[in-house]
């Protein structure tokens, strides 16, 4: 509406350009502060999400793993006491009540899970099976897996000294990064998050096109002096105001609040930032185009968001997915916003950056593709409207 104020305000005579864009951009503004949608799903749903994963699981990455076992020694022997002393004096094995107990005993905790595992000792010096029993249930974990990956390793070392033989090679290990401090999950998660609230910023902004549309302010507008043009970008520019105050207050709160990394590459932040924004507004604006009501618009919107949102590496990296999905993953937009936010936030990589470039291209591409596709059914739905 006070859009549509422009020709009044200035006697039917034609206003600069730049005045008219400040008049456009402030209206736009106001109609934003009114979208109570637009503001939920852009900055209230991605804090609240975010805050609900890192409170979930930050901090778990600088503790060392310990898992509660039970040791029993079906007929104690100077080998089975000998693998006992030295099982439970890995600093990785808690072990319940400190003794061995008896089988029964352990298999009725293994089954209650009130331990991750039980490892039976052999039960004579010549016997050379150690046996370990797990949950069915908690088998897959991660409890379980690591358990059984320590022990084989044991078993093997143990293997060795009984054999008189030294290992000839160690497994070292290092980890690197563009940062000073080692990164986290919780830096993974605040990135992803950035990209998300920016993706739903653009797929759910455009909601108030199809309101005006279908009370047809857009067609009285082009009946006033307003440039069309201005108009657009007037939009664009409010977008990228709202995604830039979204970038800047989850980043404090996983800085602040929960002790997130970021080392910075400005150049290619900007470009990433620049051209992940427009590719989301374009992707709302081709769902404007073809929807009639607010809650057809919506319910698209909803359902893109949510299918990318588990889809693109937000939460937990896509190689972590399982493989017939991965593909999907990897022609989705914000799995490369996601990607290229974290080379730019977190790794800081360089802006020349030949991986950064491969995921801006396909943003870019399908950023073109929607934005071409819904210019022409907005055109043809214009065409049809003058008949």
């Amino acid at each position: 509406m006070y859009l549509l104020l422009l020709q009044a305000r200035n006697g039917g005579i034609k206003i600069k350009h730049f005045h008219q864009f400040k008049m456009m951009l402030s209206a736009q503004l106001k109609l934003t502060l009114r979208e109570k949608q637009a503001w939920f799903w852009g900055i209230f749903f991605p804090v609240i999400l975010m805050v609900i994963f890192m409170v979930i699981f930050s901090g778990n990455s600088d503790e060392e793993f310990q898992s509660e076992i039970a040791i029993v020694d079906p007929n104690p022997n100077p080998a089975s006491e000998m693998l006992f002393t030295q099982i439970s004096g890995l600093p990785v094995f808690d072990v319940k009540t400190g003794t061995p107990v008896s089988r029964e005993k352990a298999e009725e905790w293994v089954k209650g899970q009130e331990v991750d595992a039980a490892i039976i000792l052999p039960e004579s010096a010549d016997a050379s099976s150690v046996l370990l029993i797990v949950n069915k249930e908690d088998e897959q974990g991660a409890a379980a897996q690591a358990v059984s990956g320590i022990l084989d390793k044991f078993v093997q070392q143990a293997n060795l000294f009984a054999a008189g033989a030294e290992p000839s090679f160690e497994l070292q290990y290092k980890s690197v990064s563009s940062g000073s401090n080692e990164l986290d999950y919780t830096d993974f998660l605040l990135t992803g998050m950035i990209a998300l609230s920016i993706a739903q910023g653009g797929m759910f902004g455009m909601v108030d096109l199809v309101e005006m549309r279908r009370k047809g302010l857009i067609k009285r507008l082009r009946m006033t002096p307003a440039n069309m043009g201005i108009f657009g970008l007037s939009d664009m520019v409010m977008r990228l105001l709202f995604s830039i105050i979204q970038i800047i207050l989850l980043s404090l709160i996983g800085v602040l609040i929960f002790g997130a990394n970021l080392y910075i590459s400005p150049i290619s932040l900007v470009v990433v930032f620049l051209m992940g924004a427009l590719s989301f507004n374009a992707l709302g604006y081709f769902f404007s185009s073809f929807s009639k009501t607010t809650e057809a618009y919506m319910g698209v919107a909803n359902i893109v968001s949510f299918l990318m949102m588990f889809l693109s590496g937000v939460f937990f990296p896509v190689e972590t997915m399982p493989e017939w999905l991965q593909p999907v993953s990897n022609v989705l937009p914000l799995t490369y916003f996601a990607d290229g936010l974290r080379e730019s936030m977190v790794y800081e990589t360089s802006v020349i950056s030949g991986t950064l470039w491969f995921g801006i291209g396909v943003m870019v591409i399908w950023g073109t593709i929607t934005f071409i596709l819904g210019s022409w059914l907005y055109k043809r739905k214009a065409i049809v409207a003058d008949r």
